[in-house]
């Protein structure tokens, strides 16, 4: 992003007319180099409030989206951060100036390795990341302050609800995967809040997330590789 770059500025102005009104996350979004996060082809739509394709059949995510989820998840600077779906690695550098810690779970290794590359370049220090199965969660690293889905479940399940500390924010994409295109909203991003008598839940906005699979996709080994071989 070169010095006279103006459309980080247009995003914001964008942004805040969208409702997006919390200026720590307009200042991190702004500072925030996208270009660096899409794929090379789609370079001139960078700045563009849109979700665009990235490698393994993923997206990286609209930044009103970006920008409204973070806003809902009501962050303080001291707090502990659970990002579920690594992908290019855009929402938690947005998320990286906002906190203490971001701890991001991804389950394509080709992808982590991507934003791997991109935090260190952007000496963002405070994110942990992780290869594996999202839906399990970090329990070594619970309980957090903050969660935050970046792929669609049908329903929040109990492992990660539970990884939340009592007054803490679970933000997520709720609802069945679409197979319709983006143009067709399938799910609710929904807010829910641990009580001490249980969930609160809140809906928020319509939106279209590609759907959270378990698991981790099989990779070929190594011709040399032992099986006591750690990540």
């Amino acid at each position: 992003m070169s010095l006279h770059d103006h459309r980080p500025i247009a995003l914001v102005m964008a942004l805040r007319k969208q409702g997006i009104t919390d200026a720590r996350v307009l200042s991190a979004v702004e500072r925030c180099p996208r270009e660096m996060f899409v794929e090379e082809p789609f370079a001139h739509s960078a700045y563009d409030n849109t979700a665009l394709p990235i490698a393994c059949g993923q997206t990286i995510s609209q930044p009103f989206v970006v920008a409204y989820a973070t806003q809902a998840l009501e962050i303080g600077p001291n707090m502990r951060i659970l990002e579920i779906g690594t992908g290019s690695g855009y929402q938690a550098a947005v998320l990286s100036p906002l906190c203490r810690r971001v701890y991001t779970i991804e389950r394509h290794r080709p992808l982590l390795r991507e934003a791997e590359a991109r935090f260190k370049a952007l000496k963002l220090d405070n994110i942990v990341t992780k290869h594996g199965d999202g839906l399990k969660g970090w329990p070594e690293q619970a309980p957090f302050d903050r969660i935050l889905l970046s792929a669609a479940v049908e329903e929040v399940p109990d492992t990660l609800t539970e990884q939340l500390k009592p007054g803490g924010i679970l933000v997520a994409p709720v609802g069945p995967a679409t197979n319709s295109g983006v143009e067709s909203f399938s799910q609710l991003l929904t807010k829910m809040i641990r009580t001490e008598t249980g969930l609160k839940r809140e809906a928020l906005i319509p939106v279209v997330f590609v759907p959270m699979m378990s698991g981790v996709p099989q990779e070929p080994r190594k011709l040399h590789e032992s099986s006591d071989d750690k990540d």
